[in-house]
């Protein structure tokens, strides 16, 4: 969808203009005829809550690696 409306009204309906975007659509903001803006989607993804599950191991019984960070630690 590609639409064109004054800058009036775009402030009016910013939140359901944005709302309404999907990919590929743009929106023309103008002053007095003139293009001024554009509103676009953005393309990148939302991130997936979850999706890193099962990439961490913890291991409880290992301080040997604590030993680098002693002078760091109360």
């Amino acid at each position: 969808m590609s639409a064109t409306i004054g800058i009036e009204e775009a402030q009016v309906r910013l939140k359901d203009l944005i709302a309404g975007l999907g990919p590929g659509d743009e929106i023309v903001i103008t002053d007095q005829d003139h293009p001024v803006a554009r509103i676009l989607p953005t393309t990148k993804k939302q991130p997936v809550l979850g999706s890193c599950k099962g990439m961490l191991t913890i291991v409880e019984d290992d301080d040997e690696h604590l030993e680098d960070f002693k002078e760091y630690m109360p």
